[in-house]
């Protein structure tokens, strides 16, 4: 059995959710039917195990876009603070092995890569920001630009005092309240 696919029971379970949660915040995907979401679901199948990895981690993924050029939907990780299960993590596994000392389990970038998503970009995490009010209380990594991580450095993002901020911080730092969210494409 494919290790990255979804038994039937959980393919079932995780549209139940998704669809739910579609239908209760309609202000996210206005115009948008579901049915043609779970459509495009059906015809890629692999994306569902990216989904349920965004969800059993805490990120609550819903419809944010529809490109109609590319006929594509843009899933965005919207729980209200950064998913829990993808905290305490540092930027990248670069920042990871320069850690010396109490190293996290984890970094973002890779368990990223590992869930068949990308980290949001920080024009992303802005668009995100339009849908309702996220990270009041954590912080979340967004892509960083290749000069700033060549200097040893990475963005985060959270709104505080009623705006969205974009941060600097060192690659290899950690915090309990720091995550990151995600996008995925289908």
């Amino acid at each position: 059995m494919n290790i990255k696919a979804l038994s039937p029971e959980e393919r079932e379970d995780l549209l139940s959710v998704l669809k739910v949660r579609f239908e209760k915040n309609m202000k996210r995907h206005k115009g948008l039917e579901w049915v043609n979401v779970q459509a495009k679901l059906d015809e890629h199948p692999e994306k569902l195990w990216s989904l349920n990895e965004l969800e059993v981690t805490g990120g609550e993924p819903d419809v944010v876009d529809f490109d109609r050029k590319k006929e594509e939907y843009t899933f965005f990780d919207c729980s209200a603070e950064s998913p829990k299960g993808r905290r305490s993590v540092c930027y990248d596994r670069a920042a990871l092995e320069s850690r010396k000392k109490f190293k996290p389990e984890q970094n973002a970038v890779d368990m990223a890569t590992f869930m068949g998503v990308e980290l949001l970009t920080a024009e992303q995490y802005q668009t995100l920001q339009k849908l309702g009010e996220f990270d009041m209380k954590t912080s979340s990594w967004v892509q960083t630009p290749t000069d700033i991580r060549e200097l040893g450095g990475a963005l985060f993002c959270d709104r505080r005092f009623g705006h969205v901020f974009v941060y600097h911080n060192g690659a290899e730092s950690y915090y309990a309240a720091r995550g990151f969210r995600c996008v995925l494409m289908v």
